[in-house]
């Protein structure tokens, strides 16, 4: 088998399976049909079977094609993060780091970790993006990003894992709050209160609407604010109750009157952990991130 695939032959493929049009593949890759037709030929010949099947509607995968359109866009994307480094390179940055964490771990265990990195590393740039644990070992997996810092029981099989530490979820109530006397509720037994929780964009906020639809029922904030800073100051004043990551809860209740309890749930109690496909192929700048994330303490 004889593959010799330039950029703009992976390009226009992958156009016309989005479209699954050859017309409109051809279109977006600004070539003619004609000029299209005959690459799409030629690489069928290359790997000796056909890529696509043409119908009167359009244009569909085939097996092949599937894989080529797999290998195409890993491929594409790559040369992406190859282009927007080269542009840091030139503008004098040495690195470019793509993090793609929690919700808990940026806002407890990150700033921390990343400020004394970027201190002995001013030229290397962190890109850091909040996403839920399941999204986040698929970004891995597709190369969006270079590290991923998930909690739960997510599988991580085919990465290479380090242990980032451990998180447990809680639940903030006012002082007072019956449920307190509980000492200890499940999430399921909260979600006839009013709650207050993180905006709708946030990983904690889709991750506990999950749990809630799994249990049969809704998960819809009374207020939305932007920290859990914020969820515990309206606690305080009554507004509802929130989960939280606890060492967030405990950290604010020394300065607000909010009472602490375990969630009961399994799934309260998560690992955290740093996943990568492969530390040996980063670039130097996050094998160094990922080390570092990686030391204890």
């Amino acid at each position: 088998m004889n593959l010799h695939f330039d950029l703009f032959d992976l390009k226009l493929f992958t156009y016309v399976a989005e479209a699954s049009s050859l017309t409109r593949g051809a279109d977006r890759a600004c070539i003619s049909l004609a000029a299209a037709s005959t690459r799409i030929k030629q690489m069928e010949e290359a790997i000796g079977g056909k890529l696509l099947n043409r119908t009167a509607q359009g244009v569909n995968l085939t097996a092949a094609g599937s894989a080529v359109l797999y290998h195409a866009k890993r491929v594409m994307q790559q040369m992406e993060h190859l282009r927007c480094d080269m542009q840091d390179f030139g503008k004098g940055i040495k690195g470019h780091v793509r993090v793609f964490a929690n919700t808990s771990s940026i806002t407890e265990y990150l700033p921390e970790k990343l400020a004394g990195f970027l201190t002995r590393h001013p030229a290397v740039q962190v890109d850091l993006r909040e996403y839920l644990s399941e999204e986040i070992v698929r970004l891995v997996a597709d190369g969006s990003a270079d590290i991923g810092i998930l909690a739960g029981d997510v599988h991580t099989g085919q990465f290479d894992a380090w242990s980032f530490g451990r998180n447990q979820l809680v639940l903030a109530l006012p002082a007072g709050h019956p449920l307190a006397d509980a000492g200890a509720a499940a999430f399921v037994d909260t979600l006839g209160e009013q709650h207050v929780g993180l905006h709708h964009g946030s990983a904690i906020h889709r991750f506990l609407m999950r749990k809630a639809e799994l249990a049969g029922q809704g998960y819809s904030p009374r207020i939305q604010v932007s920290s859990f800073e914020a969820i515990c100051l309206m606690i305080e004043a009554g507004v509802g109750v929130g989960v939280l990551p606890a060492s967030s809860a405990r950290r604010l209740a020394k300065a607000l009157r909010i009472t602490i309890v375990p969630l009961t749930d399994h799934w309260a109690e998560r690992e955290l952990k740093i996943v990568t496909r492969s530390r040996e192929l980063l670039p130097a700048s996050a094998r160094e991130l990922l080390d570092h994330l990686a030391q204890p303490g």
